[in-house]
């Protein structure tokens, strides 16, 4: 499983030092089947926004599209782990890069939102059009041929995938998720996992219950 990128989707990424030294970090912290998902998320973002016409394919703003999208599952990472739930952690570390690089805190809390509310259906769809583009991106690229369809980006997600190979990203960051718990709860009908890393009602909540009743499962978490 090799994380050599070709040149093809290189020459996508925004050539700026905010967006090159994202993707070192997204590179340097992220397995080969989660870096290849959020970078479909990028290019399923931005083929979105070119075809809505979106401010956020401008030169001024397709940073914040692809530093959101590279960054969003960062906080899976053992680099990023924090005491929040993934999506926080992720979502700070991509806020912390942006100030540092010169963008300004309305620019950087745009990105944290977007990633921030990414597992949050219907939520993220509206709260914000960058959170919207990433949240269909991150559909898109989990989601049924059927979902694909509807919105016009199957051939295109065939297309990428051709570059950008799966290797079972869903697999791997549902465990991913899982293994940041410091350990896994006994659980019943009446008790879910509960704390700032899992809030009970949360997508990382609900994976961490769902590893602990099924502990024999080899294959993609249940609840993902």
């Amino acid at each position: 499983m090799s994380s050599d990128i070709s040149a093809l989707i290189l020459d996508k990424v925004p050539n700026n030092l905010a967006c090159q030294r994202a993707l070192d970090l997204a590179r340097e912290a992220l397995p080969v089947p989660i870096l290849n998902h959020s970078l479909r998320v990028y290019l399923l973002a931005r083929f979105v926004a070119k075809k809505e016409d979106s401010p956020f394919v401008s030169e001024g703003q397709i940073g914040l599209l692809f530093v959101a999208a590279i960054l969003h599952d960062a906080g899976a990472s053992h680099l990023y782990n924090g005491t929040q739930r993934f999506e926080i952690c992720s979502a700070d570390c991509a806020k912390d890069h942006l100030i540092k690089h010169g963008y300004s805190e309305t620019e950087a809390h745009q990105v944290w939102t977007a990633i921030a509310v990414h597992t949050s259906p219907g939520i993220a769809e509206r709260i914000d059009p960058l959170s919207r583009l990433i949240r269909l991106a991150v559909r898109s690229d989990f989601g049924s041929e059927e979902y694909r369809r509807s919105i016009g980006i199957d051939e295109y997600c065939k297309e990428i995938e051709g570059f950008l190979p799966r290797f079972d990203p869903e697999k791997a960051l549902g465990d991913a998720v899982v293994k940041q718990a410091k350990k896994i709860p006994q659980v019943d009908s009446l008790t879910w996992p509960n704390d700032d890393k899992f809030p009970a009602a949360s997508w990382p909540g609900i994976l961490l219950r769902a590893h602990a009743e099924n502990l024999d499962h080899e294959g993609v978490n249940p609840a993902f």
